[in-house]
């Protein structure tokens, strides 16, 4: 049900969250029509309040696990909580919503014969004895731990998505998306990003689990986005797993610094047990990406950093100077 040759209809699964609110802001800029689909577990309406009267923005307040019946020309399923807090509340809820969001969102292109991306995660590639991570890299995951939940969903998640393709023909796009930071992050979310920005805007000491010897991979969320949208837009075939992140590498304690820096001044580190089946390594080999999309990250660390510590500021302290701009440099 094409509107126009440019125009569709979109639907964003888990829209009010995070990444989902950014890729509705890109999609109404490009001129599409968008129906975002949240139950607003971990998204929050102020990340699309300034959409509420556009005229091509739909919001409704849904749980993925249950069918969603609504005429779209493309899906992008998002909805799902990504990080270890919000995951772990409810870790039942975390697979059903992975494995049934899965199920529901599958069917509903296939009944409309439409393109479906699925925001998978590094996170199947579990504590990974291949280094950097490659798509045909099959991981090295616990399936009784306490991150099982959203690991083995999205391992689960993205096996219905290939059998749908095979047994249905439903066109997929599955992105494999590595740590992605920037304004809207939820402050409580327990990410290391939004971890170390809040505690040290309020001058509490930085938390690192372990020795802060591993290492982490961080995209700008302008940078992901682009990468969704341009997997999404591909015409070559090109099903995926896609990875789509940043290939430089920092270690926990060298982000550590870094935040610090920003808040201006040395700041004391709090050294924790590392959680179970916390990955020693995450980097993603993104030559599928570079090759077959023509993508690569643009934003470097500090001018992301800087960005995303700007937002927290302004967002924990309403006095602070306001912020200007938000949007990374294209």
């Amino acid at each position: 049900m094409r509107l126009t040759d440019s125009r569709k209809r979109i639907l964003v699964t888990g829209g009010a969250g995070f990444l989902g609110s950014h890729l509705i802001d890109r999609l109404i800029g490009e001129g599409h029509e968008i129906i975002c689909a949240d139950n607003l577990f971990t998204g929050n309406k102020r990340n699309i309040d300034h959409l509420n009267r556009h005229p091509r923005f739909e919001f409704i307040r849904h749980d993925v696990t249950f069918p969603l019946y609504v005429e779209v020309d493309e899906i992008y399923n998002l909805a799902c909580p990504a990080s270890p807090v919000h995951y772990q509340y409810d870790p039942v809820q975390t697979t059903k919503t992975s494995v049934h969001g899965a199920i529901n969102m599958l069917g509903l292109a296939k009944r409309l014969r439409c393109r479906i991306l699925q925001a998978s995660t590094s996170e199947v590639y579990g504590d990974p004895e291949m280094h950097p991570q490659r798509e045909e890299y099959w991981g090295r995951v616990n399936p009784i731990g306490i991150r099982s939940c959203y690991d083995e969903g999205k391992r689960c998640a993205e096996t219905l998505f290939f059998d749908y393709h095979r047994q249905h023909n439903v066109p997929i796009k599955v992105a494999r998306i590595f740590n992605t930071y920037g304004p809207r992050m939820h402050p409580g979310d327990g990410r290391v990003v939004s971890n170390f920005i809040v505690q040290a805007i309020k001058g509490e000491p930085i938390t690192i689990y372990g020795d802060g010897r591993q290492t982490r991979s961080f995209c700008y969320v302008d940078d992901l986005i682009d990468g969704l949208i341009r997997l999404m837009n591909s015409e070559d075939g090109l099903t995926g797993p896609v990875n789509l992140g940043n290939p430089d590498e920092f270690t926990i304690a060298q982000l550590a610094d870094r935040v610090a820096a920003l808040a201006g001044g040395n700041l004391q580190i709090d050294h924790r047990p590392l959680p179970q089946d916390d990955p020693r390594q995450r980097q993603p080999d993104i030559s599928l990406a570079r090759d077959r999309l023509g993508w690569r990250p643009k934003v470097a660390l500090g001018e992301g950093l800087t960005m995303t510590f700007a937002y927290f500021r302004e967002l924990l302290d309403p006095s602070s100077q306001p912020v200007t701009t938000l949007t990374a440099r294209s």
